[in-house]
């Protein structure tokens, strides 16, 4: 999907997570405004918080916009997400997201 059709379904669909982590993702993809993808990331973690690379997304997008305090809680609850098995999946994600956590000094 491009980036009009994401905005399209964010429009549609303000409160789905899948619409604002794709949106969100994709203008982390083709290098578009980090704040406006961090704003979609955030909002998909909070409509699903234990989808895992929602968290990875939100972290990664935080730590470019030199904003890593933000992003130590926000991959630490993706972490615990997986871990605990709230989440269906992610637990693959568990490593990248230890090392960009460790990597931040935690």
């Amino acid at each position: 999907m491009d980036l009009d059709a994401f905005r399209h379904m964010v429009a549609k669909y303000p409160n789905g997570f899948l619409g604002r982590y794709g949106l969100g993702n994709k203008l982390i993809q083709e290098g578009g405004n980090l704040n406006e993808a961090a704003e979609h990331l955030q909002v998909a973690v909070t409509l699903d918080p234990n989808h895992v690379a929602s968290h990875l997304a939100l972290g990664r997008v935080l730590v470019k916009l030199g904003r890593p305090e933000e992003a130590k809680p926000i991959l630490s609850a993706g972490i615990d997400a997986a871990t605990s098995g709230r989440s269906s999946g992610g637990v693959d994600l568990v490593p990248e997201l230890r090392m960009l956590l460790q990597s931040l000094g935690n």
